[in-house]
């Protein structure tokens, strides 16, 4: 008897963190993806510059590291948002880009509405199904590398559709992430809300920007 209380109360236990988790990995989500989407508006609005890639890459994967040293504590959250708020002011000069475009807004507009249709259907089915999707790490793996190459080849050799392919690849292995990212809260992979958040804001961000990039390459197409 005392074994199955055990039991029942360890389940208990299971799906409070669980619950507890979720619940703050969404809220600091919206909360993340709000304060991009304000740095993103003023860089934007203020017309800033691409910076150089190695700032890109400085800022990025410093803050990245930086979040995930301090993910234990009050100070993660300090670096989540400015990591969050950096990616956002990264995409304001992208905006203007394809702002400038013929048709720019609707581009943007429709990479918008197609991001949230994709996140909320791949987190609604993996909250709703239960599904362990921990099998799809390999897959992002091998896609990682992948992807990679295909990246710098580009950089070398202007091959003809090959960043549309690029662009194509960047959907699909985001929405992988965000399935086995999702999975790996409600599973136990992941009990930390931060190191979620910071997951989940990536695969979104890195979906919308390569929706951005095919459906502008459609309107030029066009």
């Amino acid at each position: 008897m005392r074994e199955q209380d055990y039991a029942v109360n360890s389940v208990q236990a299971e799906q409070l963190e669980v619950s507890r988790v979720l619940r703050n990995t969404y809220s600091l989500l919206a909360l993340t993806l709000a304060f991009s989407g304000l740095t993103a508006y003023i860089s934007q609005q203020m017309h800033v510059g691409y910076p150089n890639v190695f700032v890109v890459l400085i800022g990025f994967y410093g803050l990245f590291f930086l979040t995930n040293k301090l993910r234990d504590s009050a100070w993660g959250l300090v670096s989540t948002f400015a990591l969050t708020g950096f990616m956002g002011y990264l995409l304001g000069p992208i905006l203007n880009r394809y702002l400038g475009m013929q048709g720019g807004a609707e581009v943007v507009s429709s990479a918008f509405a197609m991001t949230a249709l994709v996140f909320g259907g791949l987190s609604a089915y993996v909250l709703i199904s239960r599904k362990d999707m921990s099998f799809l790490s390999g897959f992002i793996t091998v896609g990682f590398f992948v992807l990679l190459g295909a990246t710098l080849a580009s950089m070398f050799f202007h091959i003809s559709g090959l960043q549309l392919a690029i662009s194509a690849g960047f959907v699909l292995f985001s929405s992988v992430c965000i399935l086995f990212q999702t999975s790996a809260i409600i599973h136990g992979g992941e009990r930390n809300y931060i190191m979620a958040t910071i997951s989940l804001y990536v695969s979104i961000y890195n979906l919308f920007i390569s929706l951005l990039q095919i459906f502008g390459i459609m309107g030029r197409d066009d």
